[in-house]
């Protein structure tokens, strides 16, 4: 089974959406399921996990809405304040909906580089474990160092990192990255997405070759049975169609062996997300 652990539906709103900056005018539209289940049948997708996009319990709705209605969408990364004093009130309503697999906040968006290591936002993440959450790390890579200590301080908390940790590719970061990276993936309980990589490089010149060192990296540090494909989509569009971005990822792996291929490209998002 081959599942895109990263995607994203909208109904596009200017000021909702206003991340999306001129250089990504192309995906200033809406994207919605019937657009994404086309690609998938073109591209050998069985099912998908859809993420968050907007930082409301609306978004969260909107998305468990579009994951009854279509059997692809077999789970949702929802958004909920983590910070709020009635947080455990919110995750056990939300636990009763089985799509609902965890939870995401846009960490990289945030002005302190030490937010997740915030008491009120380390209060929410210490009740996910009570209801079975996964929770997706989105930072960039100046807070990675915050990400080692904060995975260290719940050793049975599934996580995540979304989009690599988002290394400047189009500028050739890496080693301070890596070096991170590396110690966070002795973390057993944090996995990796294998996502977001051809728009952290440059939209229009990008090559596989230039992603490989980062994907090399990524396996070494975390193990194939700790590593997960995902699309990004649509946001991967302003650089890439979606077989493009498919065949970053099989192409890369296809020296493994059958397993490991299977494990990354589907069975790992199933075990991690309870798909």
């Amino acid at each position: 089974m081959t599942i895109d652990s990263h995607q994203h539906f909208w109904n596009y709103e200017p000021v909702k959406h206003s991340w999306i900056d001129d250089e990504m005018s192309s995906i200033r539209k809406d994207f919605l399921p019937e657009y994404l289940k086309k690609v998938y049948q073109e591209n050998g997708i069985d099912g998908c996990v859809a993420v968050q996009a907007d930082q409301t319990l609306e978004e969260t709705d909107f998305l468990l809405e579009l994951a009854k209605q279509n059997d692809f969408i077999r789970g949702v990364v929802g958004w909920a304040d983590l910070r709020s004093e009635h947080i455990d009130s919110v995750l056990e309503k939300y636990s009763a909906d089985k799509f609902l697999k965890g939870w995401r906040h846009v960490v990289q968006g945030e002005a302190d580089h030490n937010f997740l290591l915030r008491p009120n936002f380390l209060r929410g993440i210490s009740l996910l474990e009570k209801y079975d959450y996964t929770y997706d790390i989105l930072v960039f890579p100046h807070q990675l160092g915050a990400v080692l200590e904060f995975v260290r301080k719940f050793p049975n908390q599934r996580f995540v990192i979304d989009h690599i940790a988002k290394p400047y590719i189009k500028d050739g970061f890496y080693d301070g990255w890596a070096l991170l990276m590396k110690e966070i993936g002795k973390q057993e309980n944090v996995c990796c997405k294998l996502s977001g990589m051809i728009t952290e490089a440059d939209y229009n010149s990008w090559t596989p070759e230039q992603l490989h060192p980062y994907m090399h990296l990524v396996l070494e540090a975390f193990g194939s049975e700790r590593v997960m494909f995902g699309s990004d989509w649509p946001v991967c569009l302003v650089a890439g169609n979606y077989g493009q971005v498919k065949g970053v990822v099989t192409d890369f792996i296809s020296t493994l062996g059958e397993q490991d291929q299977q494990m990354i490209m589907g069975a790992n998002a199933v075990a991690f997300y309870n798909l």
